[in-house]
């Protein structure tokens, strides 16, 4: 007797073992898949994280290698090869931005927006630094008379939160400021694009939480911008002069308040809308016209309008619009003709694009941040 129920035993240890496996891969397969990082090496490639923040390459200054790893809450320098003299511009700008930089908006983003009318820009940073490398860790924040989403701005707020070598910023010291309850060294000049004023650490900050319009509000105050400007990108990241591998924002957020409320509504208390879209599709195309109105009783100045293409579309080409990125959740932004949509007035634009399968229109759409009724 003996035998067999040592054999019986066998048998139900082995019936739990399997049962208790069978249990894990049920766990494990009802764990969603942790999103795999993306690395872009190329000049001014970017990609898209968190849904509402795009991390670029942004390499100019040099034609060496230069990987930037784009992780779920920032970035990683993998690769920063070359070097360039530390008494003139840097090689590159990897960084994370909310806004538009050269057309390209992050999804949703409510810039850019007029100054006045912002009542606070929220922002919180971690960096990751390294000690084999010439850099600084540099926050920009960009601002111009227009609401531009394309090419240089006027002027260049600079934060520097960490320097390392022999470097500074443009131009020459002109003081000291306390802005967001800390000391900075102020520097401005111009780097024969646009005007740099610069906030310089004395020593390195790895993380802060603070209102970027504190900076923003110093330099007006300054006379390097004025509040009828529009506040166009928030970004953070790095310039290296010599190597830079290792280097990572861990963290980065940034939200834009309008109207007084908190509630980032487009031009003011009045940001109603409505959107009309028309499109004409073929068999692997299509164009599409979109119309805006601002049904609300303030000005809209300066629009960007969000919303997602379904799968298999693409943008080849706009009129009217900038129109970035060319799928997925795009983000299309006004040009110099036609930013303003008075009350009860409406803009048009329109693009071309390329569809697989069955063609079917976006079914959401937000105007600086703010969902819009569609007709």
């Amino acid at each position: 007797m003996r035998p067999l129920s040592i054999h019986r035993t066998a048998r139900g240890l082995v019936g739990a073992l399997l049962t208790a496996v069978a249990t894990l891969a049920a766990l494990l397969a009802a764990v969603p898949p942790a999103q795999a990082d993306t690395t872009i090496c190329e000049q001014y490639g970017s990609t898209v994280i968190q849904g509402r923040y795009v991390v670029q390459n942004n390499r100019w200054g040099t034609a060496a290698t230069q990987c930037v790893t784009a992780t779920d809450t920032g970035f990683r320098l993998a690769q920063a090869d070359g070097s360039v003299p530390t008494n003139g511009a840097p090689k590159s700008y990897p960084s994370v931005f909310n806004g538009c930089h050269y057309t390209n908006c992050s999804p949703g983003t409510r810039l850019p927006a007029q100054v006045s009318t912002i009542s606070s820009a929220p922002s919180s940073i971690s960096y990751g630094y390294v000690s084999n490398a010439v850099y600084n860790a540099s926050y920009d924040i960009w601002l111009d008379p227009t609401p531009r989403t394309d090419g240089v701005n006027r002027t260049e707020i600079m934060i520097w939160f960490n320097r390392v070598g022999p470097i500074q910023p443009i131009g020459s010291p002109v003081g000291t400021a306390n802005v967001g309850g800390r000391g900075w060294e102020v520097w401005t000049g111009s780097n024969g694009s646009n005007d740099v004023i610069s906030f310089v650490a004395p020593s390195a900050i790895s993380s802060w939480s603070f209102d970027v319009m504190d900076f923003v509000d110093q330099t007006v105050a300054r006379g390097m911008a004025q509040a009828n400007w529009y506040l166009t990108s928030v970004q953070a990241g790095f310039e290296p002069w010599q190597n830079g591998a290792g280097l990572a924002v861990n963290s980065f957020s940034s939200t834009v308040n309008t109207g007084g409320d908190g509630g980032g509504d487009p031009g003011g208390p009045g940001g109603a809308c409505r959107v009309t879209y028309t499109a004409n599709a073929w068999a692997d195309g299509f164009t599409a016209d979109v119309t805006v109105t601002n049904t609300g009783t303030a000005p809209v100045d300066g629009w960007r309008l969000g919303f997602t293409l379904p799968s298999g579309q693409r943008v080849a080409s706009a009129w009217n619009a900038s129109v970035a990125p060319a799928a997925g959740a795009v983000v299309a932004s006004n040009v110099a003709h036609n930013a303003r949509i008075a009350p009860g007035g409406s803009q048009s634009f329109g693009f071309q694009g390329v569809h697989s399968g069955t063609f079917t229109k976006p079914s959401a759409f937000s105007l600086n941040g703010t969902a819009c009724a569609v007709a």
